[in-house]
């Protein structure tokens, strides 16, 4: 009986200190696994969830993607200056379809490289993921200066070579900004894309003194040397704010069973399409038809790039009104009818400059607002990979357009005769709307909704 009595004693005993004792094994266990948590490589993405969203360090991301891209997608809106410079003095036999590969090559392949740019963005800390492409960036442009004798050699330097550094930094610098801000995300991401036309305002200029005075050798190094050591120093402020979870898929391609994601795809492709056109073919049909001088036609890029940046802020604006949607789909409109009402029926200097501002202000908003209404559309836990995918569509566009339009100005125009070049560029503006608008409604099928 006693020998009962003192099992049941003990056996009392350990229940009555079970729960001390398995509270006091947990709190062990928890913090051994805390301690045994491995510490993250230097070269990871670092989650920054505890600083606050729309805050002071947030604008220094912004500050930070804005000279990415005026270095980046600015260099890639001055190719205009050395394909002027190229047609008419260093390869004069070229066809200018030709010629056009090397611009075209420099926008393709940086949206090409759009999905591999988004997985190392959530893999590896952005700020080395910029960096390396500022590297890129400035090595090609350098060793493209001693490859300035054939065109395929500046097709593989200034065209591949460049555009793989530049899109491991424009995926980046579009899509970080918007894991900082919520209110202000539509502005913030209209501040970073107007750093393109800032450095297409003054780029292009700088380029052809450049050019003008130094040759293109130099003007290669000279913007080379200068594109690494900006890019180096905003690369030290392009941080992630939020960590994504690794995944079995690298990439996950079920979003494009998505019929939203469709109809800005199919907008993306036929928009870049359009896009490059009148960058590329307003100065040459100024000259060559307008009877303008080289001066005047130099000067429409730059009044373009100068729109195209107020419009990218701008646009943000009207979007906290209007809609993210609503203000992408009237952009992609307005720039469709500014070429097709004010460029293809008319000669003079005057609807050209015309042309040139109400192109740029709307196509502006056409490139600053996508990222936004992705965003809004699929979260921001991804969206660097998801804008990623997107610009496949960006890659797509491009290989049809700039090559599509320069053949038709070659082979249809008679390298004269413009207007089918800018009836290609204008109704494929016009079809990107008709997916936008698609889009629009299938999101919400209210007319006056904001959306």
């Amino acid at each position: 009986m006693s020998h009962t009595k003192n099992d049941s004693h003990s056996t009392m005993g350990e229940n009555i200190s079970t729960p001390a004792s398995t509270a006091l094994l947990d709190d062990k266990i928890s913090l051994k696994s805390a301690n045994e948590q491995p510490t993250p490589k230097w070269w990871a993405s670092k989650s920054l969830e505890h600083k606050p969203l729309d805050s002071a360090y947030a604008w220094t991301v912004v500050a930070s993607g804005c000279f990415m891209l005026m270095f980046s997608m600015g260099c890639v809106n001055s190719y205009g200056s050395y394909q002027t410079y190229y047609h008419l003095h260093q390869f004069p036999h070229e066809p200018t379809s030709t010629l056009s590969w090397i611009g075209t090559l420099q926008f393709a392949v940086m949206n090409l490289f759009g999905i591999p740019s988004g997985i190392l963005c959530e893999r590896f800390d952005s700020r080395l993921v910029t960096f390396v492409g500022g590297l890129i960036m400035g090595i090609a442009l350098v060793i493209a200066s001693f490859c300035d004798t054939a065109v395929w050699k500046l097709m593989i330097t200034q065209g591949f070579m460049f555009a793989v550094g530049a899109s491991l930094v424009f995926i980046p610098a579009v899509s970080m900004p918007a894991q900082w801000f919520t209110k202000n995300r539509a502005l913030a991401v209209g501040i970073v894309v107007a750093g393109s036309g800032i450095g297409g305002l003054w780029l292009t200029p700088a380029t052809d003194h450049m050019i003008t005075e130094l040759g293109t050798a130099w003007a290669l190094r000279i913007t080379g040397i200068i594109v690494f050591a900006v890019n180096s120093v905003a690369s030290l402020f392009m941080r992630n704010r939020l960590v994504v979870k690794s995944r079995e898929k690298i990439v996950d391609f079920s979003i494009f069973r998505d019929l939203r994601f469709l109809f800005i795809f199919g907008g993306g492709i036929c928009g870049t399409a359009a896009y490059f056109t009148p960058l590329f073919s307003l100065p040459s049909f100024a000259i060559q038809v307008s009877g303008k001088s080289d001066d005047f036609g130099t000067n429409l890029i730059t009044i373009i790039n100068a729109a195209s940046t107020v419009g990218r802020i701008a646009t943000g604006q009207v979007a906290a009104s209007l809609g993210n949607i609503n203000t992408l789909s009237m952009c992609t409109c307005l720039a469709s009818l500014s070429v097709l009402v004010l460029w293809l029926p008319f000669q003079s200097g005057g609807t050209l400059v015309a042309c040139a501002i109400v192109y740029g202000l709307f196509c502006g908003g056409f490139i600053g607002l996508v990222p936004v209404v992705m965003a809004e559309l699929w979260g921001i836990q991804r969206i660097a990979t998801i804008i990623g995918l997107l610009y496949i569509a960006n890659f797509a566009g491009t290989m049809i357009g700039a090559p599509s339009s320069s053949a038709l100005l070659d082979n249809v125009g008679g390298g004269t005769d413009f207007k089918p070049s800018i009836i290609f560029s204008g109704v494929f503006m016009m079809i990107a709307f008709l997916f936008f608008a698609l889009l629009r409604f299938s999101v919400n099928r209210s007319i006056i909704a904001k959306v």
